[in-house]
């Protein structure tokens, strides 16, 4: 297949991000659609992806003193009724089961938007003594969300996720778990997914429903629209008053815990897509890729070059490394840019020209750059690029990131620079009604709080700010 021919099939990134992303999630077999309207059947390819990040979450929590369990699916409607602020919050979306097994359920049932009822009714069962604090626990799950309007991996009605929920004795220990989570977060997205992230407060307005605060993990998309790529939420007593999540404390005395809970979900991967890819496809970083390295044979029926091929993939699997050589019927060109094209980091090109010189061809995804590498000690070349080609990611969202956030005094200048695809930092008086007139005015909405600047006016009413407020597009 001809280079040309191949991008034509894939949308242009400059000038049609949106068709673009449809393409690439596609063409790559990442996913499909489902039968049910927004939803997504995540294809072995994709799902490569998000067991890799789970993998790595997984360690980052259980070094955090998590554990995993798993709850029901299933949650009794009264359940959400407990919590006003977040049953009002989550109303429009959450889908309900009113019969089963040919007959009208007593009490409807609700698929879990999220678990905090559940788990919390849980809680007040286990609960007794403050010596079995904190709880700190963990779940891998599927929810469902009745989205109007969807997207593969950005919004669909039924995703993957985790979600944490922790609970303590303070008000103090819980808060401060809920900026710890965050920062590994933080940590995960920058070391494993490349990907810059601006961490902050949320408003109140933007806030998670029952909340009293939630912190968010901001990620700049090529198109320079924010994604929301994860959130901890501090849930003070809220939660642990409407189910009676109850301890008795050292002096005696019964006292309702302080709760806080977190997720990140199949967003990320979008996320990496949005952030990374181009023109010719996926660029996905190392840590996280189904396949590091692929080796393509050329003249692959002369000589010995299969079995050199064969030994390499052996030398590099004993490093770790997830490597696949293609040694298909197709020609080189075609699986040159079926691989680019799936994003992964390294190819290894050999020949029988590159045998006799005892050398190979290695390219990088990334910059698209291809050099030789002596075969004699590949092993080591390859993780070396592996580790260069991770940090380099890294190091050019964040070239594009930092170029591409402005400072604006008025509305028209976040106007301005929200179509030129970019964040803006804005002073912001506090005034629900000043942050409603920038999304009505601009379509942007107040992302997080910029931490440590303080701007003088609010860009709005004119009047002394309270907060710098970092503003964009968002998906």
């Amino acid at each position: 297949m001809a280079k040309e021919n191949f991008v034509e099939q894939i949308a242009d990134i400059e000038t049609d991000f949106p068709q673009w992303y449809t393409d690439i999630v596609i063409k790559t077999k990442l996913v499909d659609y489902g039968p049910v309207k927004g939803t997504m059947v995540i294809r072995p390819y994709g799902y490569a992806i998000w067991e890799n990040i789970q993998n790595e979450l997984n360690a980052r929590f259980k070094a955090n003193g998590y554990e995993n369990a798993y709850f029901p699916l299933l949650i009794p409607m009264s359940y959400f009724t407990k919590e006003a602020e977040h049953v009002e919050g989550f109303a429009p979306e959450v889908a309900v089961v009113t019969r089963a097994g040919g007959e009208e359920l007593a009490e409807p049932l609700a698929i879990r938007p999220t678990s905090e009822t559940i788990i919390g009714n849980m809680y007040s069962k286990w609960l007794q003594s403050y010596r079995e604090l904190p709880i700190l626990i963990n779940q891998w799950a599927n929810v469902m969300r009745w989205e109007k309007t969807t997207r593969p991996f950005l919004r669909t009605s039924e995703f993957l996720w985790q979600e944490g929920h922790s609970a303590f004795a303070t008000a103090e220990e819980a808060e401060n778990e809920t900026q710890k989570m965050m920062s590994v977060y933080k940590e995960f997205a920058e070391n494993v997914l490349a990907l810059p992230v601006i961490c902050g407060r949320k408003t109140e307005k933007e806030k998670f429903a029952g909340a009293v605060a939630t912190y968010g993990m901001e990620a700049m998309m090529k198109d320079g629209k924010s994604l929301q790529s994860g959130t901890t939420h501090f849930l003070g007593q809220n939660f642990a008053k409407a189910f009676d999540i109850e301890f008795l404390d050292k002096d005696g005395s019964h006292k309702h815990a302080y709760t806080m809970s977190f997720g990140v979900s199949t967003r990320l991967i979008g996320a990496l897509i949005m952030a990374h890819g181009d023109a010719r496809g996926l660029v996905i970083p190392p840590k996280v890729a189904p396949v590091q390295v692929v080796i393509v044979p050329i003249a692959a029926k002369k000589g010995n070059v299969l079995q050199v091929c064969g030994e390499i993939k052996e030398r590099l699997e004993r490093r770790g490394v997830r490597v696949k050589l293609d040694d298909g019927e197709q020609s080189p060109g075609w699986k040159f840019n079926e691989w680019e094209m799936k994003g992964v980091p390294l190819r290894i090109e050999i020949g029988p020209r590159d045998i006799e010189e005892g050398k190979a061809m290695i390219f990088r995804r990334d910059t698209l750059e291809k050099n030789a590498y002596a075969l004699d000690g590949i092993e080591s070349s390859v993780s070396d690029l592996l580790d260069c080609v991770q940090k380099d990611m890294l190091d050019a969202a964040r070239v594009r990131r930092d170029g591409k956030i402005i400072y604006a005094e008025d509305l028209d200048g976040i106007l301005k620079g929200v179509e030129g695809g970019n964040f803006v930092k804005a002073g912001w008086c506090g005034c629900r009604e000043c942050e409603d007139k920038v999304k009505a005015h601009t379509a942007a909405t107040a992302r997080v709080f910029a931490e440590g600047e303080t701007s003088k006016k609010c860009a709005v009413c004119g009047k002394k700010a309270a907060h710098t407020v970092i503003f964009a597009r968002a998906y």
